[in-house]
């Protein structure tokens, strides 16, 4: 089950608020309606994985428990425990397959070895509340049924953003009486909604008409069909193609996000922000300040920062970004080609430490351009698992495989979906946010103004994102969100 599928929308999310609400008052009696709803929504698509969800939260809970009892080592102990525990599971998972490629052919019961979804992003959650609780930047949670309600929560659990624990400790568990935002949470998730189902799914199939889809690239007998494919792309189909695919990771990414806030807000949950319009970055450095946000704070407070971060020696601080940019890499995949996706953004940076981060302020519109080109063609690693094919689809765009400039079908392609293109750009940017507040800041304190505002921000608005969302979802077959896997 998916946020934008008609059944969630009109069925498993309105029954879930109708029996939340009928707790009003019973901080209690919501938690378990929240749970039971959470580990539903779960095991919707994988039942038995449930029980991983589980038994993670329970090695969490309990060396947490622990952690706090013990004193000086001990608690590095039970950390120790827990991560050792989690990360084995989560690579049992997720590596098996790539660890034993290393070493000769993948056995085949390796090969079944199917992902958990959200395994990721629950994992790391877990891991940041026993680390914080070890810390004493979090209080131990006497009851395992809450530590599994932090880790199994709807709103974020699959695809994020990576919520710590002591974000919401006190707005879940504490003892203050929660306080709805329904009408900003609502706005909220319709947007989300109609950036996923508007503007990323259209993108996302025209970025597979140009790249392949990924059934396709899955296929390994048609390997030599692909190769050509890509190698005869024209350089201005294989820009198209990755311009597209680049609006949809982040649109359907970010509105996973957007809805997940939105939901917490209704409830009075409130999740940070996970993207800051990363396409308007200068510098891949910026870039990365704005784009999966708890991600990267992630690594930084739990890898980078310990491992000494840049507070030390120069070279130890490029094997501690090193570090942090192979694990970034790896995090999205078991395979190659996200460690070079990792490892190529770690080289920019380092540049952009010396000289080139000089040379960039010097031209706003240059740095911008660079930034975009490092990122476009970061993109064209990060979506060929196959290192080959992806290095016959960066060839394509600088027309290093003799494929033409351009040919009918990308003229065709680009004039079917220009309009598409403009409005998925123009969501990339703080545009309506910039309309929002200066809107909001017209007619601030004058009465009537202000009220007919709000009804259209809070209740024209969301209602016709709304509808158009849900036309938009009739008959749509191509509807995934692309963190699923991760």
């Amino acid at each position: 089950m998916v946020f934008s599928s008609l059944l969630f929308l009109y069925g498993f999310f309105p029954f879930s608020l109708l029996a939340y609400g009928l707790c009003r008052g019973n901080q209690r009696a919501q938690n378990t309606v929240l749970l039971i709803f959470s580990l539903i929504f779960y095991a919707w698509g994988e039942p038995k994985y449930v029980l991983l969800l589980m038994a993670m939260a329970f090695t969490a809970w309990l060396c947490a428990r622990q952690t706090d009892k013990a004193q000086g080592s001990g608690k590095k102990v039970w950390v120790g425990v827990a991560s050792t525990v989690m990360l084995a599971l989560l690579g049992h998972f997720k590596y098996a397959s790539l660890i034993c490629g290393i070493f000769g052919p993948v056995p085949q019961w390796v090969q079944r070895i199917a992902l958990p979804i959200g395994i990721s992003f629950y994992t790391f959650q877990l891991l940041t509340y026993v680390v914080d609780v070890a810390r004493g930047d979090a209080q131990t949670q006497e009851s395992y049924w809450n530590v599994l309600l932090y880790a199994a929560l709807f709103h974020q659990c699959i695809a994020g953003p990576i919520v710590r624990y002591q974000t919401i400790d006190r707005e879940l568990f504490g003892p203050e009486k929660r306080s709805p935002e329904l009408t900003a949470g609502v706005s909220r998730f319709c947007c989300g909604l109609a950036k996923k189902t508007l503007l990323a799914n259209p993108c996302g199939a025209l970025a597979d008409t140009m790249l392949l889809t990924d059934t396709a690239l899955a296929g390994g007998a048609a390997f030599e069909e692909n190769l050509a494919f890509l190698t005869g792309q024209s350089v201005l189909g294989s820009w198209l193609g990755i311009i597209a695919y680049g609006l949809h990771i982040y649109l359907d990414f970010s509105a996973y996000s957007d809805m997940a806030i939105g939901m917490g807000r209704m409830l009075g949950l409130h999740y940070l922000e996970n993207f800051n319009y990363p396409y308007i970055s200068r510098t891949v450095t910026e870039f990365w300040r704005r784009w999966h946000i708890s991600l990267g704070t992630f690594f930084r407070d739990y890898v980078y920062i310990p491992l000494g971060g840049s507070r030390c020696a120069p070279w130890k601080a490029i094997r501690n970004t090193f570090i942090v940019w192979c694990l970034t890499g790896l995090w999205h995949g078991a395979s190659w080609n996200f460690l070079l996706w990792g490892l190529w953004f770690f080289v920019f940076l380092m540049l952009e430490r010396w000289e080139l981060g000089k040379l960039l302020k010097k031209s706003r519109i240059l740095s911008h351009i660079y930034l975009l080109t490092v990122v476009l063609v970061g993109w064209m690693i990060f979506r060929f698992t196959d290192i080959r094919l992806g290095l016959a689809a960066i060839r394509s765009l600088f027309g290093l495989n003799g494929n033409p400039f351009t040919d009918f079908t990308t003229r065709i392609q680009f004039q079917s979906h220009m309009f598409l293109l403009l409005a998925a750009t123009v969501a990339c940017l703080p545009a309506a946010k910039l309309v929002k507040e200066r809107g909001t800041s017209l007619v601030c304190h004058r009465g009537p103004w202000e009220k007919a505002w709000n009804v259209v921000l809070y209740c024209v608005i969301p209602v016709l994102l709304l509808l158009l969302s849900t036309a938009g979802l009739v008959g749509d077959s191509y509807n995934p969100f692309i963190y699923f896997r991760f």
